[in-house]
C-alpha cells in the first residue's frame, strides 16, 4: 500500500488541516456575522432606493424621474433587490422564508446581490453617459448605487466551503505554475457561488397544493415572458437579460427548481396542459398584433427545433441542411394554396395543403437519407449541409429560364392567401370574450396547435422501442448495431420524422409570412430560421430533451430581435454570449440528466495530478 504525499506551494509553510482551517468568504477580512447584515441591509436599501427617482430629466427612457412609483429599469432591481432581501432573510431562519431555499441560501444570495448590482449600476452608467455624466443622477440613484454595491460585498464575505486544489508542480515553468495556481483561483470562485447542500425532499402534500403550485409557476413564467418580449426600448431589455439570467441562476441555486421540477415530472400531463394553456393566454395580455407577431415566429422557430431535436438529440445525427425541409413544406404548401403566383393554380383547402406540405418533406427525407445515412459523423454533416445548398439552389433556378418554372426564381411564390379553416378566416380580426385578437394571434392559436401534435409525437416517440432505439445510437452505435439494433432503418425513421414535422411547420410559415423566397431557408445568416440558429436552439436549450429546444428557440429568436440596435455588431455579440454559456453550463439550459453527468464528469473527481504529488 503507498501514501501520496502533497507538496504545499509554499514549501516552507506548514501543511494545514482543511478540516480544521476556518471557512471564509471570498472576501474574507469581514466577520460572517457583519458580511449577512451588510447583506440584508444592503438588500433592504436597494428596495427602498427604487421609490425615489434616479434622475431629474425624462429623457432617459423608462422616465425615472418620480417618487413612490418605480418604473422602467426600477422595476428590474426592485426585483433583484427583493431576491437578496428574502433570501438574506432566509440565512437567518426567519420564520416563514425557510422554504425559499431548500438547498440552502448562501449561493442564492450571493447571485441575487450580483443581479442587484449589475442591473443598478448598468443603469446608472447608462444614465451618465447618455445624459452626459453623473451629475445628471437624482439621490436615488446614487442610493441604489452604494446599496447594491453594499448588499453585493457582504455577499461575497459570506463563508463557503473550498474545495481541495493540488498544489502546483514545483518542477513546472513559471506560465505552467500561474496556469495551475489560476485554475485553483478560478475553482475556488466557482464554489463560492455553489449551492450548501443538496436541495431537501419537499414535504407529502396535498394534490391540490402541488396543483396551485405547478399553476403559479407556469403563471410567473408566463408573466416573465411576456414582460421580456414587451420590452418598448434597448436599455429596458438589456437590463432585463441581466436581471432574467442572474436572477434565474440565484432561484436555481436556491433549490427552487429543483423542487419544482420534481413537481412538475410528478404531474408532467398536467403541467403540459398548463403550459400550452398559459401560452394561448399569451395573445389576450397583447393590446395589439405587434408582439403578438414575435410569439407566432417564436412557435414556428421552437416547432422546427423540436423536430431537428428528434434526428440530433435523440438519434445523434448531426443534420446542418435541416432548414431545407422547413422550405420545402413552405414551398409545397404555397404551390397548393390558391397563390396568384403559383404555377399550378391550385387552391387545395389547408388541410390538404398542411398533408401536402408534410409529405413532401417526408418524401425528401426519405430520399436524401436513404443514400447518405450509412455515414457517421462529419461526413453525415458535410453531405446535409450540401442537400441544404443544393435546395435554396434549385428552388433559385427553377424560375422558367435556368429551369423548369415552379418556383419563380429568386421572386419566391408571393401573394399567399390567408387561410380559411371551415369559415374561419385567419387574415381578419375576431372578438374572443370581449378581447379582439388579430392576425398574428389566429395564426398563434394554429402554431400551438401543431406544436401540441409535435409534442405529442416527441413524447410518445421518445418512450417508445424506437425511441429507446435512438438513443442507443447515440450514445455508441457500433454497440448498438451489436445487440441487433437496425441502424439504418432506425435513423432513416428518424430522419424522415423529422423532415416531416418540419415540413408541417412549413406550411404555416408560408402563409404567415405571405411570400416564400430562397434566401429564407440559409444555412446561416442573422435572422432565424435558418440551420445554424436551429441547431444552436437545440444545443443551447438541452439535446434531448422535450423543453429545452422550445426555451433555446424562444431566447435565439428574441434575442436577435431585440438587439437590431447593436447594427454590424448583433452576430458578434449573440455568438459571443453564446460562446460564454456553451463553456459554463455545456449542458444546455434544461439538461438531459444522463448528458449533464458526462458533461461535469471530472467535477466529481479531483483535477490531473501533479507530477511530483504522483
Amino acid at each position: 500500500m503507498s501514501t501520496m504525499t502533497t507538496i504545499s506551494e509554499n514549501p516552507t509553510a506548514p501543511a494545514a488541516d482543511p478540516a480544521t482551517a476556518p471557512a471564509t468568504g471570498l472576501i474574507g477580512f469581514i466577520p460572517v456575522h457583519v458580511a449577512r447584515a451588510l447583506t440584508l441591509g444592503g438588500g433592504l436599501l436597494t428596495v427602498a432606493s427604487c421609490f425615489l427617482a434616479w434622475t431629474w430629466t425624462a429623457t432617459f427612457p423608462g422616465d425615472l424621474t418620480f417618487y413612490g412609483s418605480p418604473a422602467g429599469l426600477q422595476m428590474q432591481v426592485l426585483v433583484a433587490g427583493l431576491l437578496t432581501t428574502l433570501f438574506a432573510l432566509s440565512a437567518y431562519d426567519v420564520k416563514g422564508t425557510r422554504w425559499l431555499t431548500p438547498a440552502g441560501a448562501d449561493g442564492a444570495v450571493k447571485l441575487a446581490a450580483l443581479a442587484a448590482f449589475a442591473t443598478a449600476w448598468y443603469t446608472v452608467a447608462a444614465i451618465s453617459i447618455q445624459l452626459g455624466g453623473p451629475v445628471n443622477l437624482e439621490p436615488g440613484g446614487a442610493v441604489v448605487a452604494v446599496a447594491t454595491l453594499l448588499a453585493l460585498v457582504g455577499a461575497l464575505a459570506l463563508p463557503f466551503e473550498r474545495p481541495a486544489t493540488h498544489p502546483a508542480d514545483p518542477e513546472d515553468s513559471g506560465w505552467d505554475q500561474f496556469k495551475h495556481r489560476a485554475g485553483n483561483g478560478w475553482t475556488s470562485f466557482k464554489a463560492a457561488f455553489a449551492a450548501p447542500h443538496a436541495p431537501r425532499k419537499l414535504p407529502p402534500l396535498p394534490t391540490s397544493v402541488e396543483i396551485l403550485i405547478i399553476a403559479g409557476v407556469l403563471a410567473v413564467a408566463l408573466g416573465v415572458f411576456t414582460y421580456g418580449i414587451g420590452t418598448e426600448y434597448d436599455e429596458l431589455f438589456i437590463g432585463f437579460l441581466i436581471t432574467a439570467g442572474l436572477g434565474f441562476a440565484a432561484v436555481n441555486k436556491s433549490g427552487l427548481i429543483q423542487q419544482a421540477t420534481r413537481l412538475t415530472g410528478k404531474h408532467q400531463n398536467l403541467t403540459i396542459a398548463g403550459a400550452f394553456t398559459a401560452a394561448a393566454l399569451f395573445p389576450f395580455t397583447q393590446t395589439d398584433d405587434q408582439y403578438a407577431t414575435l410569439g407566432v415566429y417564436i412557435l414556428i422557430f421552437a416547432t422546427v427545433a423540436l423536430g431537428l431535436n428528434i434526428v440530433v438529440g435523440l438519434a445523434g445525427l448531426l443534420d446542418l441542411g435541416y432548414v431545407a425541409f422547413l422550405g420545402v413544406g413552405a414551398y409545397a404548401a404555397a404551390l397548393v394554396s390558391g397563390a396568384p403566383t403559383s404555377p399550378f393554380g391550385v387552391h387545395l383547402p389547408f388541410w390538404a395543403a398542411i398533408l401536402v406540405g408534410a409529405a413532401a418533406s417526408l418524401v425528401f427525407g426519405v430520399l436524401i437519407g436513404a443514400p447518405t445515412l450509412r455515414l457517421r459523423g462529419d461526413y453525415l454533416a458535410i453531405v446535409t449541409l450540401g442537400f441544404g445548398e443544393i435546395f435554396r439552389i434549385a428552388v433559385m433556378n427553377t424560375d422558367g429560364t435556368s429551369g423548369p418554372d415552379i418556383t419563380n426564381g429568386s421572386n419566391g411564390i408571393a401573394s399567399i392567401p390567408n387561410l380559411n379553416f371551415f369559415g374561419f378566416d385567419f387574415g381578419a380580426e375576431h372578438t374572443i370574450a370581449g378581447f379582439t385578437i388579430g392576425r398574428f394571434a389566429n395564426y398563434f392559436f394554429l402554431m400551438l396547435l401543431i406544436m401540441a401534435v409535435v409534442v405529442l409525437v416527441f413524447r410518445r416517440s421518445g418512450d417508445s422501442r424506437i425511441g429507446r432505439a435512438w438513443v442507443a445510437i447515440r450514445e455508441d452505435e457500433t454497440a448498438a448495431l451489436a445487440m441487433g439494433i437496425n441502424g439504418f432503418r432506425v435513423k432513416l425513421i428518424a430522419f424522415a420524422l423529422g423532415a416531416a414535422l418540419a415540413g408541417l411547420a412549413g406550411t404555416v410559415q408560408a402563409h404567415v409570412t405571405y411570400t416564400v423566397t430562397p434566401e429564407q431557408y440559409l444555412f446561416a445568416g442573422p435572422i432565424p430560421p435558418n440551420s445554424a440558429f436551429l441547431l444552436a436552439a437545440v444545443v443551447l436549450g438541452g439535446m434531448g430533451t422535450m423543453s429545452g429546444p422550445l426555451v433555446g428557440a424562444a431566447l435565439l429568436f428574441l434575442i436577435p430581435n431585440k438587439l437590431q440596435f447593436m447594427g454590424e455588431y448583433q452576430l458578434f455579440a449573440f455568438g459571443l454570449a453564446l460562446v460564454l454559456i456553451m463553456r459554463f453550463r455545456p449542458e444546455g439550459i434544461i439538461p438531459n440528466r444522463r448528458n449533464q453527468l458526462e458533461f461535469h464528469e471530472k467535477d466529481e473527481t479531483p483535477a490531473t495530478l501533479a507530477k511530483a504529488g504522483a
